[in-house]
């Protein structure tokens, strides 16, 4: 049985569970997914660890931050949440967006000093290979949003709504966007805008990179360049898996993880 809990950091609370026994593991989840996504990691490890499994604000059950955040944000968040487990050292397991607060936080003196080892499946925060499409789509966007640019504030603000209603607008933004709104789309603009390519060489912990052969959200490409960018990790490829290589091969990437934290 795992327990529910509620860790609280500048009056944002962050949802979590408890699972398992051994060494501190913190597991964080990827953008637009939940501590349920990963829930079957941490049992499948929890002969061997502790489990703590967020909800990053905004996601499952953790409310939304009441402004939009950035990835040093959510770093400022974990940071903290592991701080609160008196003192110990833990290991991290992250996926996706996961991935970028974690680049961020290796990279700090407080993670050097309190997070062992790292694991990372899918990670996100490389700049990524952009296709000819994608360029069509982003000046497309900029020059249906000029006209608006030059209204007043309050004018602004009512016009752009109408423009991000409207099916063409909607065709240009990624599927994760078009579902956003608020705070955590602004939160998504700061996230995808900001490459963490500079955070690698600043990063000493050993690293196991695990990645879905098949991952078209996070490509292979980009756990590659991890790899090349911090000195003391390794990239394994799980075959005929995808984004959710945890989900797609649970034995598997069960098997992989318990060796490397073992």
């Amino acid at each position: 049985m795992s327990e529910q809990n509620v860790f609280t950091y500048q009056d944002q609370k962050i949802a979590f569970e408890k699972v398992g026994e051994g060494k501190p593991l913190v597991i964080l989840h990827g953008w637009g997914s939940s501590k349920r996504v990963m829930m079957p990691v941490a049992r499948n490890l929890a002969h061997l660890r502790t489990s703590y499994v967020l909800d990053l604000p905004g996601f499952g059950d953790s409310p939304e931050p009441s402004r939009a955040w950035s990835i040093d944000d959510y770093a400022d968040a974990v940071e903290a949440f592991i701080a609160s487990l008196n003192g110990k050292k833990t290991d991290v397991l992250v996926h996706s967006f996961g991935g970028r607060v974690m680049l961020k936080l290796c990279a700090r003196d407080f993670g050097k000093a309190h997070i062992d080892k790292v694991l990372i499946t899918g990670g996100a925060g490389m700049k990524p290979k952009r296709s000819v499409k994608f360029y069509i789509r982003k000046y497309t966007a900029k020059i249906l949003k000029t006209p608006f640019m030059i209204l007043p504030g309050s004018l602004r603000e009512k016009a752009m709504g109408w423009l991000r209603s409207t099916s063409l607008w909607k065709s240009l933004g990624s599927s994760d966007y078009s579902k956003l709104s608020g705070v955590m789309r602004e939160t998504f603009v700061k996230s995808v805008t900001e490459y963490l390519e500079s955070s690698l060489p600043q990063i000493s912990h050993e690293v196991l990179l695990l990645w879905g052969r098949n991952d078209d959200a996070t490509p292979v490409y980009q756990g590659e360049r991890i790899e090349k960018g911090i000195k003391n990790a390794a990239l394994v490829i799980i075959e005929d898996a995808g984004h959710y290589a945890f989900l797609d091969k649970p034995k598997q990437f069960a098997r992989i993880a318990e060796a490397f934290f073992k």
